[in-house]
């Protein structure tokens, strides 16, 4: 790297270049995987679970106080109330890996009070490091990157990623994506949303929009997008997307024409109806896995708590420095209020 790095970027970099190296030997022989399905078109496989291991024995080495949020152990390892919280995905598009599909990731971020601070996106098949630390700029190897200066829908490549799990609701998908199809260049959809989300940073895509993603599909990508110049949040172009299971993200002027064609398809909306009708009797739509919906509910309440924490913190008293121009007019003023 040609430029200092943060100190936790570095390890962060270190765990995704280790995890990598386990991804491509067992790459050359998938066929002797075993592959275990979570949920219907939900696989998981002993790499997965071996890249994680290897991402937080060396996190934990570093920063033994820190916290967890992986996407195969959850919250199992590390500091369960610690302010900073590693948020790993070991191998984003373990679909296309198990096929032999080069579109896979690494994605490690780090969040500090629920803002994302550091963040690593390793594409082994291709040696691609993407980074960025907050404030600091994104860079793809060795190189800055831009969201692309496109402005016109009708100029614009989308990403995207299709709704797959049991109980997603593929009807409203096929809406929204017939309604931004109709409006864009092209759509693509190769299965990795960490990489998708590094794509439009990079300048490839010059938008991204997806459902049913959890925080480690999301969280490195998403500090990608802002430190190049974009813009993300969920469908209704609010900030609040991380724990949504919606997430829009883009160029600036094409962000603003997307949250025109999505904002009606929000759930962000939709669960809110959906929770009073529940409370009345009704039955709510799920569109994830039940124990992964506890885990970034817990996830959010400790953040919130966090954030709570924070706010409730004593600040120390306003100091005013009175100069001496300023204390001469004080002077002059008690003079003449002064009755003799």
């Amino acid at each position: 790297m040609s430029q200092a790095l943060h100190p936790m970027l570095n390890i962060a970099i270190k765990a995704a270049r280790a995890a990598g190296a386990i991804i491509n030997r067992a790459s050359l022989d998938i066929e002797r995987l075993t592959v275990v399905a979570k949920s219907h078109n939900d696989f998981v496989t002993e790499v997965d679970k071996a890249a994680e291991d290897v991402i937080i024995a060396t996190i934990l080495e570093a920063y033994p106080g820190h916290g967890i949020l992986a996407e195969e152990s959850g919250r199992e390892h590390g500091a369960k109330h610690s302010d900073y919280v590693w948020i790993i995905d070991p191998l984003d598009g373990t679909t296309n890996f198990i096929h032999g599909f080069p579109v896979y990731a690494v994605s490690i971020a780090l969040a500090f009070r629920g803002q994302v601070q550091q963040a690593v996106v390793y594409d082994p098949c291709r040696n691609d490091l993407f980074y960025a630390s907050k404030g600091k700029g994104a860079y793809m190897n060795d190189r800055r990157i831009r969201v692309s200066k496109r402005t016109r829908m009708l100029e614009s490549l989308i990403g995207t990623g299709f709704p797959f799990r049991k109980g997603d609701n593929f009807q409203r998908y096929m809406k929204m994506f017939e309604e931004v199809m109709v409006q864009c260049a092209g759509v693509r959809r190769p299965g990795a949303a960490a990489l998708d989300l590094c794509y439009v940073a990079a300048g490839f895509y010059d938008a991204f929009f997806e459902t049913g993603l959890s925080p480690w599909d999301v969280a490195a990508g998403s500090l990608m997008i802002t430190e190049a110049g974009g813009l993300v949040g969920n469908f209704t172009g609010e900030p609040d997307f991380l724990y949504q299971r919606e997430i829009l993200a883009g160029t600036p002027r094409i962000y603003g024409q997307m949250v025109k064609i999505l904002a009606p398809y929000t759930r962000v909306i939709a669960d809110a109806g959906a929770q009073a009708e529940g409370a009345e009797g009704g039955e709510d739509e799920g569109e994830s896995d039940p124990e992964d919906e506890a885990l970034i509910q817990s996830l959010q309440a400790a953040e919130d708590a966090a954030q709570a924490a924070k706010a409730a913190e004593p600040t120390a008293p306003k100091r005013t420095r009175i100069t001496a121009a300023a204390k001469a007019a004080e002077v002059r003023q008690d003079k003449g209020d002064a009755p003799f």
